[in-house]
């Protein structure tokens, strides 16, 4: 059965772990067996690990999970929390009889955000780090959970989203973010996302394109405007079961990052470290490698967006936020 979530691509799982008084958290993406994996960076403040390796000039070709965290660089820790859980249960890439679990993360900024900070001389990111992989499975929560736990955007509470589709050749491809964003997901002062034209099922809220468009809908609104600028930054993953090469998923993360500017106003800033990890499993060869490699870019995009707006749709209250909820705000508009 179909969830919507990245988890409909056979052989994968994702596990969350938060602290609701730090107001921050982590998401890992494991995989049943180690997959090929590579990423497209577009925003201009990235914090990462372990994320060079994934370029299609060097030697490792798989990798065991994929990290996504709050905490700023304090987060790339749970990486390292992550990595020795899978020591753990025997993992890693085999160099003679030695085995390194690859886990490369991406981090965003929120420190800002009204939660706890003051965690002393070791950071909570470990810990959550292997709590997430100890929680992973099919079912996952979206909204404020995992990395998306403290989001924020120019307007509203971020979160973490989801989303996935099938292609037409029956390959499934799935999209998970941590949204944190320095623009906004909704038009202007409308509860009615810039993702619209994507949805399905009405899954975040089913109130299309605003008619008629606001006239300033389009007026640039930023963290600049009130939060603090440095509190950015948008990491996703796109996965498929589609057997792709490292070369062909690093072209497929730069198209979903098409997904990112459908449903974020602006993307891509100087102050965003904006970041797609792309992955494939490997189980179902394409059958017509260039038509579907295309398709799969167009789609992945238009998942991406979806899971966008899926995760602010989804975030919930929590004392001592910054911002409001979708759901707060637009309280006569649920759906």
């Amino acid at each position: 059965m179909r969830r919507n979530l990245i988890t409909d691509v056979p052989g994968l799982k994702v596990g969350n772990a938060d602290d609701p008084r730090l107001k921050s958290g982590v998401t890992v993406l494991l995989g049943d067996a180690p997959f090929t994996a590579s990423a497209a960076i577009h925003g201009g403040a990235p914090g990462t690990r372990e994320v060079a390796l994934l370029d299609p000039q060097f030697t490792v070709d798989q990798v065991d999970a994929l990290v996504l965290s709050g905490g700023s660089a304090f987060g790339l820790d749970a990486g390292a929390g992550v990595q020795a859980e899978l020591a753990a249960m025997g993992r890693g890439f085999a160099i003679g009889s030695a085995r390194v679990p690859i886990a490369p993360t991406a981090i965003l900024f929120d420190l800002l955000n009204g939660g706890d900070k003051d965690w002393g001389e070791a950071t909570p990111y470990r810990d959550l780090g292997r709590q997430a992989v100890k929680a992973t499975a099919g079912s996952f929560d979206l909204g404020t959970a995992g990395a998306g736990a403290g989001a924020t955007t120019a307007t509203l509470k971020g979160g973490l989203g989801s989303a996935s589709a099938q292609l037409d050749s029956g390959a499934t491809i799935g999209a998970l973010v941590a949204v944190n964003a320095l623009g906004s997901a909704t038009i202007g002062d409308t509860p009615h996302f810039w993702a619209a034209p994507f949805e399905q099922d009405g899954e975040f809220g089913g109130l299309g394109w605003p008619a008629p468009f606001p006239q300033d809908g389009a007026r640039l609104r930023t963290k600049l405007d009130g939060l603090s600028e440095g509190a950015n930054t948008t990491i996703a993953i796109i996965a498929t079961d589609l057997a792709l090469t490292k070369a062909e998923l690093k072209r497929l993360a730069v198209m979903t990052h098409d997904g990112f500017a459908r449903a974020l106003w602006p993307a891509h800033t100087a102050l965003d470290g904006d970041l797609v990890f792309a992955l494939s499993t490997g189980q179902r060869k394409p059958r017509d490698p260039l038509a579907e490699t295309v398709e799969l870019g167009a789609v992945a995009a238009a998942v991406m967006s979806r899971a966008i707006a899926r995760g602010i749709h989804a975030a919930s209250a929590a004392p001592g936020d910054v911002a409001p909820t979708w759901r707060d705000r637009f309280s006569g508009h649920v759906g």
